[in-house]
């Protein structure tokens, strides 16, 4: 019966392991989203909301995204698409918002909301949310067909922690590499106090790099969702458009591929979102409100640490 048992625990593992790695690209693009959400958070409470934020993905995912998309699957596939456009336009209208802060189009009282903690977490768990969505479709999509509904709970199950892992873990370093290195710069050996002093000097640099990779990664993604899903309800030109992409820059090799099939997503993102950025603030004007865009997130543009 051990054996057996472990049979069984070696073939989750081995299912699970072989669909984390098409989610690779997904998972990268929470982990450089994720850390713009910390920003303006005193050191002290850096990891408790990183917690939070990673507690709150352990909800989305076993109490929100594996029972729906297990019931979808077996009862109204066809509504999965949908799901996914409105998951996407909801990531091109974050990036977008953030892109115009870039450029000095904000939306006023952003000190003060990003040590909101609690509009911090709930943003960040949002956008989780869409992220969380999609690597357990992706992952769901790349288990085999023929696999019993016990089996297929227990491989997304396993994959659901191992990414929550990866991300948030990478979160968390990411967010207290200043600390490691404020540390290190206090070492009686010189050549670690230098090592300490040059990552303490770098921090700066290095989060405005990520919250702008963050961004981007928001329009990317949530732009290739849009333009995917339509092809996958009817409307087949944007998807067209992107084989069309990837066929003319085959011949220049599969990084140059990928690279294309970005730079349109993202275009299309940052099109998709200030195009709800606008319908947003119409409606706004229409009923005499002024919209809050900030969800207790840093300006990518002016980030320092």
């Amino acid at each position: 019966m051990s054996v057996g048992l472990l049979a069984v625990v070696d073939d989750i593992l081995s299912a699970a392991m072989k669909a984390s790695a098409k989610t690779a690209g997904v998972v990268i693009d929470d982990a450089a989203v994720t850390p713009q959400y910390v920003h303006g958070l005193t050191p002290a409470r850096e990891l408790p909301v990183v917690g939070k934020i990673a507690l709150g993905s352990i909800v989305n995912k076993f109490v929100i995204i594996i029972p729906i998309a297990l019931m979808l699957t077996a009862w109204a596939p066809q509504v999965l698409p949908f799901l996914l456009i409105i998951g996407g336009t909801y990531l091109c209208f974050e990036g977008a918002e953030k892109v115009l802060e870039w450029f000095g189009f904000g939306h006023g009282h952003e000190e003060q909301e990003a040590r909101d903690e609690k509009k911090l977490v709930l943003g960040a768990v949002r956008t989780d949310l869409i992220l969380s969505t999609e690597i357990m479709l992706i992952s769901l999509a790349s288990l085999d067909k023929g696999m019993g509904m016990g089996m297929t709970l227990a491989v997304l199950s396993v994959i659901a922690l191992l990414m929550t892992g990866v991300v948030y873990g990478a979160v968390a370093l990411l967010v207290k590499l200043d600390d490691i290195g404020l540390k290190m710069a206090k070492n009686n050996e010189k050549r670690v106090r230098h090592t300490g002093t040059r990552i303490v000097r770098s921090m700066p640099a290095v989060f405005r790099t990520i919250s702008i990779i963050g961004t981007v990664a928001m329009l990317w993604v949530g732009g290739h969702l849009v333009l995917a899903n339509l092809g996958e309800v009817g409307w087949h030109l944007p998807a067209d458009m992107l084989h069309a992409v990837a066929d003319f820059l085959a011949p220049l090799g599969a990084v140059v591929v990928w690279f294309g099939d970005t730079l349109v997503s993202a275009i299309a993102g940052l099109a998709v979102g200030l195009l709800v950025v606008g319908i947003v603030l119409l409606i706004a004007k229409i009923f005499g409100k002024k919209p809050s865009f900030n969800e207790g997130g840093a300006n990518p543009a002016a980030v320092t640490h």
